[in-house]
């Protein structure tokens, strides 16, 4: 893996419900941009969306009077609903997700007894990235670094000298993500961390959420690959794969479902469609009870 000297521009945007952290990168103002893991509001309790999130990102991007070339995901995220639809059908752009996507649509095709029809080829999304592959945004250039452990499909896209890392990492005071989810593995994850770690110093990190201790600090959105490696509570330079993989394997054991699995990752294996209606007009969620 190499870091460009290129230095794109990042907007981040907050789904405080969520902490999630969606962005905008772009090559300059009038440019090509991305959008990064968008959000779409939801919930719970009615069942109803909106696109309130989603819509600040549209604004800004007509702002800045951006072509938007890709929609990315770094993951099937499992606490949160994806926006890329909608971002794609205002914007444009082409929607991507890792070729591992097709590993998570297997499973939880069978997890949620899916209709018939659905594919598990990831035929849902525009396109599936490789390990290694490379791709542009206007002048920018992007490598793809498969990085699985919290989930079998996690990709981080490095473009420039920024990094998406999605769930893969946290901020150093929050730490790593949980790797207890079907097709998760704590060693995996290790392996990945350092792979990702192995980059220049400088190079600048996204974190896709951050879960601020104790509410002591303001929701941030950037660290560097140094200060993970000097300080990052789970997985500094000091700390072995067999520390690791203990302390996750423990930790994991005491964590509750994400309030929101159940419908985001029907949702999200699907590119971010919903199920197909039934015959009364009427799209629905499943709850497979006893299941996860």
């Amino acid at each position: 893996m190499s870091v460009s000297k290129q230095k794109p521009l990042v907007q981040p945007f907050l789904d405080k419900d969520t902490e999630t952290w969606s962005y905008v990168v772009y090559d300059r103002s009038g440019g090509s941009a991305a959008v990064i893991d968008p959000v779409l509001d939801y919930d719970a309790a009615s069942g109803r969306t909106s696109t309130n999130g989603a819509e600040k990102i549209i604004a800004f991007v007509k702002s800045e009077g951006l072509t938007v070339e890709w929609v990315l995901e770094t993951h099937a995220h499992a606490d949160h609903l994806s926006a890329a639809p909608f971002i794609r059908e205002q914007l444009g752009g082409k929607t991507a997700i890792g070729d591992h996507i097709r590993q998570v649509q297997t499973i939880f095709r069978d997890v949620f007894n899916l209709e018939k029809e659905f594919l598990v080829d990831g035929s849902q999304f525009d396109h599936l990235f490789h390990d290694g592959d490379t791709f542009t945004i206007g002048e920018l250039e992007g490598q793809v670094i498969y990085s699985p452990g919290h989930t079998p499909a996690d990709m981080a896209w490095l473009i420039g000298d920024a990094l998406f890392v999605g769930d893969t990492l946290f901020l150093p005071d929050v730490g790593s993500a949980r790797c207890d989810f079907p097709g998760g593995d704590a060693k995996t994850l290790y392996r990945s961390v350092r792979k990702l770690l192995s980059l220049p110093d400088a190079t600048r990190m996204f974190m896709c959420h951050d879960y601020p201790p104790n509410g002591k600090r303001e929701h941030q959105c950037e660290t560097t690959v140094a200060e993970q490696k000097r300080s990052n509570i789970h997985l500094r330079d000091s700390v072995s794969e067999e520390e690791f993989v203990a302390m996750r394997s423990k930790r994991d054991a005491t964590l509750p479902m994400p309030r929101l699995i159940l419908p985001s990752i029907q949702v999200n294996i699907r590119a971010g469609q919903m199920p197909p209606a039934e015959d009364n007009g009427t799209v629905y969620l499943k709850v497979p009870i006893n299941a996860l």
